[in-house]
């Protein structure tokens, strides 16, 4: 790296990490007035456990900012350069704003990648650990109600309800299923179900049907077309798995559409997550790198912000469709990467390809 590269990414990383600084101790002021959760964290595990889950859950709301931030933080980084004069100085030298950028892309491209593939999984399994210790914020148990899933054995709908989920969501105590009018019609209640591939497994259990007197059964097996993947991932939210879970759950039996769809759209946005940086990069630099007489950068910071601000909000969209079905996954998570790097690619070469 030449000293030209040092000079713009010492300025720009500078400032992007200022910004993040700035917006996680906002964020974690606004996690502490969550003063419940801050005591009884603090009550279980001293004062360390509790600001490790507030300094996390803080974490887990900037990471989703990410794309904003960089921005932010570039637009910050590339004003300071211009109001030194240091970015004259270097285009008069006769480097183009490509090569201006080549460093700053490579470390947003870099760090973009260390979310990804580590970052965000450090951060998912500190929230996910602390969350255990709360009371209400394990998915697995809903207090009064237990745990209510629709099944299906291929050609019957019915409904099945545990008060407890062990073994990571492969046996259920507790279980009831309320069978429709059929070859298994009634409800029947077990102390404990096992999911076994195609089946729950009853050991035991009561079986009961109008005009007829209790059944017992021993053994019986309940035909069902939800795998163990689908279970485990009914239990918990995709934004509390890691990447590499959502990987080993992409490559495992899913049949339930909705599931697959969920675990692809966050797979995927993980995934393009770099790119989104990079283009965000892209935005901001398009909006104040040019050439400028006076040192008003007002409306060009107003532009790059309100883009920034587009920016998260068609991501958020597209992920919410996409988790939903609405849109395909892959289109919903790679789309707004996508748009973000051809809008910024655009305007540079408008910009600083004499076409303006």
């Amino acid at each position: 790296m030449t000293r030209v590269d040092w000079i713009v990414l010492k300025r720009i990383t500078s400032r992007i990490a200022l910004t993040v600084l700035i917006f996680f101790g906002l964020i974690l002021l606004v996690e502490s007035i969550d003063s419940w959760r801050y005591n009884y964290l603090m009550r279980i595990g001293g004062v360390q456990l509790a600001v490790i889950g507030m300094a996390a859950a803080a974490a887990g709301w900037l990471a989703k900012g990410l794309p904003l931030l960089i921005l932010v933080g570039t637009v910050v980084g590339v004003i300071d350069l211009q109001s030194r004069r240091e970015l004259t100085a270097i285009k008069s030298s006769g480097a183009s704003m490509w090569r201006v950028m080549r460093a700053p892309m490579l470390a947003v491209l870099l760090f973009g990648a260390f979310v990804t593939f580590y970052g965000d999984g450090v951060l998912t399994t500190t929230n996910r650990t602390v969350d255990a210790d709360i009371p209400g914020s394990d998915p697995t148990f809903a207090p009064g109600q237990g745990l209510w899933l629709e099944q299906s054995n291929g050609q019957e709908h019915y409904v099945v309800q545990a008060e407890h989920v062990l073994q990571g969501g492969t046996e259920e105590a507790g279980f009831q299923a309320f069978l429709p009018d059929g070859v298994s019609e009634g409800r029947i209640i077990a102390p404990t179900a096992l999911l076994k591939p195609g089946y729950w497994l009853l050991p035991s259990a009561l079986r009961y049907r109008a005009g007829m007197p209790p059944e017992q059964l021993t053994n019986f097996k309940l035909p069902t077309g939800m795998t163990i993947s689908d279970l485990r991932l009914k239990l918990q939210s995709t934004e509390d798995m890691t990447f590499y879970e959502l990987a080993a759950s992409l490559g495992n039996n899913l049949s339930d559409p909705a599931l697959r769809n969920a675990v692809l759209t966050r797979f995927l946005r993980l995934l393009c997550l770099p790119l989104l940086l990079v283009g965000s990069l892209f935005i901001a630099f398009a909006f104040t790198a040019g050439y400028r007489r006076t040192n008003g950068y007002g409306r060009a910071i107003i532009f790059a912000i309100l883009s920034g601000f587009v920016v998260f909000v068609i991501t958020e969209m597209a992920d919410r469709a996409g988790s939903a079905g609405v849109l395909d996954p892959t289109f919903a998570a790679c789309g707004p990467a996508f748009v973000t790097l051809v809008t910024g690619l655009t305007i540079l070469l408008y910009k600083e390809d004499g076409w303006a």
